[in-house]
C-alpha cells in the first residue's frame, strides 16, 4: 500500500446502499481514505462540500438531482476536484454529457475491483480514465467540436506562450500517452511530467487533462 494512495481522499456516491458500501469497502481496503458516502444528489453536494474529497466516484442515476448536475456544481465550485463516473450505462450520450459536465473519467460498473482501484488512483493524478472503447468516443467528439467553425472573436487574447518542453509534453498528452509513458519517452521523471502539465493547465486556464487534450486536438497537436 503506497503513501500516495493513503493520502487520496475519496467520496463514493450511489443510490444503491449495498453497491455503494462494497465500492467504499474495496477502495478503503486498497488504502484510500473514504471521507464520505452519499445516496442522492443533494446529499452528495452537501457532504462533498463538507469533506473536500480529491476524487468523487459518482453514479449518474441519482434521486432528486442527476449525477451530471452534481458534477457540474462541485467541479464548478472546486475545479481541482476529480470526478470518476461509475455507471451501468455505456450509452454514448451519457458518457459525453458526463465529460462535458466536468468528469475526468468514465468507468462501467462491470469493471473489476482492480480496474476501479487503478482508475481512482489515475483519476487522482489527473489522468482521463475510460472503459475501453469510450476513450475513442470522447476523443472523436472533441475532434468533431474542434472541426466546427469557431465563433468570431477578434478581441480574443493572444494565446499564452508555452515552452518547447511544455508543448512537447502537451503533444504526447494529446496522443493519449500516460504520464509514465511520456516520462519514459522524454527521459524525465514522472513528477517533472506532472509539473509541466500543471504549468500548462495554469497558463491556458484549463481545469483538467481532458480539457487539455481538447485544447491540443483543436490545434492539431495530436497529429504533429
Amino acid at each position: 500500500m503506497s503513501d500516495e494512495q493513503q493520502k487520496i481522499k475519496v467520496m463514493v456516491v450511489d443510490d444503491h446502499p449495498m453497491w455503494r458500501d462494497a465500492v467504499a469497502r474495496d477502495l478503503e481496503a486498497a488504502g484510500f481514505d473514504i471521507v464520505a458516502t452519499a445516496g442522492d444528489g443533494p446529499q452528495a453536494v452537501r457532504r462533498a462540500q463538507a469533506t473536500a474529497p480529491q476524487v468523487l466516484v459518482l453514479d449518474l442515476n441519482l434521486p432528486s438531482m442527476p449525477g451530471v448536475q452534481v458534477c457540474k456544481e462541485l467541479v464548478g465550485a472546486d475545479p481541482a476536484l476529480r470526478v470518476l463516473v461509475l455507471s451501468a450505462s455505456g450509452e454514448h450520450a451519457d458518457v459525453l454529457e458526463a465529460v462535458k459536465s466536468g468528469a475526468t473519467g468514465y468507468l462501467l460498473k462491470s469493471a473489476s475491483p482492480e480496474e476501479l482501484i487503478d482508475a481512482v488512483r489515475r483519476t487522482a493524478a489527473g489522468e482521463p480514465v475510460f472503459t475501453p472503447g469510450l476513450a475513442g468516443l470522447v476523443l472523436g467528439e472533441y475532434r468533431r467540436l474542434a472541426s466546427d467553425p469557431a465563433p468570431a472573436a477578434s478581441d480574443e487574447p493572444k494565446a499564452p506562450q508555452l515552452t518547447d518542453r511544455e508543448t512537447e509534453v502537451l503533444r504526447l498528452v494529446a496522443k493519449g500517452l500516460s504520464y509514465k509513458q511520456i516520462a519514459e519517452r522524454l527521459v524525465i521523471s514522472h513528477r517533472t511530467v506532472q509539473n509541466h502539465v500543471q504549468n500548462t493547465l495554469g497558463k491556458l486556464q484549463l481545469h483538467n487533462r481532458v480539457e487539455l487534450v481538447r485544447y491540443a486536438i483543436e490545434r492539431g497537436l495530436d497529429d504533429a
